[in-house]
C-alpha cells in the first residue's frame, strides 16, 4: 500500500525557521497535516516539544497548544471584510458581525490567510506555499516577514520556489516518498545526488 509518510524521521529545533522541499507526492503536506492533527498517523509519534503528543490531540487542542498553519489554498471567507476575517481566527473572538461581497484577489487571500495563522499567536507556524502566485516584490516581502518572525516563533516553511528558500532558508530538508532523503544547506541539498536524481533533475 501506498504510505504518505515512510517512517519520516524529522526533528525541529524551537526557535528554527526549516524549509521543506520535494517533488510532489513527497508527503510534504501530508506531513502538516499529521503536526496540525487533520491526519492521524497509522503508526509513530508527533511531539510538540517534550510531552505534548500530537497524535492523541484534537485539532482544536492543537491550535491551543500554539500551532498555526497557512494552508496551500487560502482558507479565507471571502464574503468577510480583512477585519472579520482576523476578528474570527483571534484566540478570544468567535462572533461574526456582518457578511460583504467584497471580494478578495488571489494575492490578497494569499497575505490575509498568513495574517491569520499570526493571529493565533503560535509558537510554532506552518506556511505550506506562502508565496505561490505572489509578485516577485511580494515575495521578497514574504521572505523579510518570514526572518521577522523567525525572532518569536519557529517556522516550517513548504515552498518550490528555491530562490525564495535561498533567501530565508539556514536548514533544508528535502522529501521524497515520505522520508528524509537529504538535509543542509540549500547548496549542499542542490549538490546531493540523490536530490538532483529525484527531484531537480539535470
Amino acid at each position: 500500500a501506498f504510505r504518505a509518510l515512510n517512517e519520516l524521521s524529522l526533528y525541529i529545533d524551537e526557535g528554527e525557521l526549516r524549509c521543506i522541499i520535494g517533488p510532489n507526492g513527497a508527503g510534504k503536506t501530508t506531513m502538516m497535516d499529521v503536526i496540525t492533527g487533520k491526519t492521524r498517523p497509522t503508526t509513530g509519534t508527533a511531539f510538540f516539544g517534550q510531552t505534548m503528543d500530537l497524535s492523541k490531540m484534537s485539532t482544536e487542542e492543537i491550535a491551543e497548544a500554539g500551532i498555526g498553519r497557512k494552508f496551500q489554498k487560502p482558507t479565507v471567507f471571502e464574503n468577510f471584510t480583512v477585519m472579520e476575517n482576523l476578528l474570527l481566527a483571534a484566540p478570544r473572538d468567535k462572533t461574526v458581525r456582518r457578511s460583504l461581497s467584497a471580494k478578495l484577489s488571489a494575492d490578497a487571500q494569499q497575505a490575509l490567510d498568513e495574517s491569520l495563522a499570526l493571529m493565533q499567536k503560535p509558537k510554532l507556524i506552518l506556511l505550506d506555499e506562502p508565496v505561490a502566485g505572489m509578485t516577485d516584490a511580494e515575495t521578497e516581502r514574504t521572505a523579510e516577514l518570514c526572518l521577522e518572525l523567525k525572532k518569536r516563533h519557529t517556522l516550517v516553511v513548504v515552498e518550490h520556489d528555491m530562490s525564495f528558500i535561498d533567501t530565508i532558508s539556514s536548514k533544508v530538508t528535502v522529501l521524497a516518498q515520505g522520508q528524509v532523503l537529504a538535509e543542509g544547506t540549500l547548496a549542499e541539498v542542490q549538490a546531493n545526488e540523490d536530490v538532483i536524481e529525484k527531484y531537480l533533475g539535470r
